[in-house]
């Protein structure tokens, strides 16, 4: 390959800092894999928890970060056939269409830069071709990489895990990147009433932009239940959507949760949550989402197109950018709870 070296933002160690720093490429692309220019990466929770090793010890130390980007192809390896040089694409997370390689083999100061399928917090980027898709060359830089996570996920929870029907009531615990998103399509599929709670009257706010026809302060609310039973009637919601990964807040979202409805967890919890499990075997309904099983080259495509058609609002949901080189800034606004979808301009 021609390009030897690139800039990223290097996890060193686990609850510290990212360091940026140059790191070398391999010398060529191995079956399956493509050379992607990175343009702009999305930052997701995901990245704060594998900072934080809130999954366990890190093995894989020092590594790559980032799962969702706007890139374009520089080279393909042997093999591949779903994009070519010069494409633009979206990277993703869960696999698409194409060949899952072999993870490529990075260096940084002498030692190995260990990545996975698909990272984007650097430059330029190894990555296995199932885990790019092609867009139109005209896509909006600023919301392309929400496509690669936020939204993509969003999509595949109302459509997938929580099986959202016209008139039912949802209630969406916690509106950042994919929340807002999950109110978005709730609206558009005519859930009715669409509740977001946060603790932020800011995002409460950003949410009545994306459909949320009532807000809940959950700092504010004495009692939050009572409150969400006022509005949708004493059965509760028909589905609610936790994407917080907070304790309380996941045993109050299958609490709340109507005796046959479905009680949805995306956010990823740090400490274990108590639930009775009897409504269970009376049809109640509570699944754990691994990124609502959507599938990037069907779901992307019809993303763009509901974009295009000014159907959706995806640039919205980004609220602050930052350079590559202030990486970490960006990681304690993310931290904060206070922003919205943020993007770093990688090059």
């Amino acid at each position: 390959m021609d390009i030897k070296t690139a800039k990223a933002a290097i996890l060193v160690e686990s609850g510290k800092p990212l360091i940026v720093d140059e790191f070398t490429l391999p010398d060529r692309l191995e079956h399956g894999q493509v050379l992607a220019h990175v343009h702009t990466s999305s930052i997701c929770g995901a990245q704060i928890n594998e900072i934080d090793a809130v999954k366990g010890v890190d093995k894989f130390l020092p590594h790559l970060l980032g799962h969702e980007a706007l890139a374009t192809i520089v080279e393909t390896g042997p093999g591949v056939v779903s994009c070519k040089q010069g494409d633009t694409v979206v990277m993703h997370w869960r696999p698409g269409r194409g060949i899952q390689s072999n993870t490529p083999a990075y260096f940084w100061r002498g030692k190995r830069l260990n990545a996975g399928w698909v990272t984007t917090f650097n430059e330029y980027a190894v990555v296995s071709e199932n885990r790019v898709t092609p867009v139109p060359a005209s896509i909006d830089r600023t919301s392309a990489p929400l496509l690669g996570c936020a939204v993509t996920t969003a999509l595949g929870v109302v459509n997938n895990d929580a099986q959202i029907a016209i008139g039912e009531a949802v209630v969406v615990f916690g509106v950042g990147g994919v929340g807002l998103n999950i109110v978005q399509f709730a609206a558009m599929v005519g859930a009715y009433p669409v509740i977001a709670i946060d603790r932020l009257d800011n995002k409460l706010e950003m949410s009545k932009q994306f459909g949320a026809t009532h807000t809940i302060n959950s700092e504010a609310v004495k009692d939050v239940a009572a409150e969400i039973r006022s509005i949708t009637g004493t059965d509760g919601p028909d589905k609610v959507v936790e994407t917080t990964g907070v304790k309380n807040l996941i045993e109050l979202a299958y609490e709340i949760t109507a005796k046959k409805g479905r009680c949805i967890l995306v956010g990823v919890p740090r400490e274990k949550a108590e639930i009775y499990t009897l409504p269970l075997h009376f049809e109640k309904v509570l699944k754990g989402s691994e990124g609502g099983q959507c599938q990037p080259a069907r779901d992307i495509p019809r993303l763009v197109r509901l974009s295009d058609a000014g159907k959706v609002n995806y640039r919205g949901i980004v609220t602050h950018q930052f350079a590559l080189d202030d990486v970490n800034n960006a990681l304690d606004l993310m931290r904060s709870g206070t922003s919205g979808r943020i993007l770093l301009n990688i090059s």
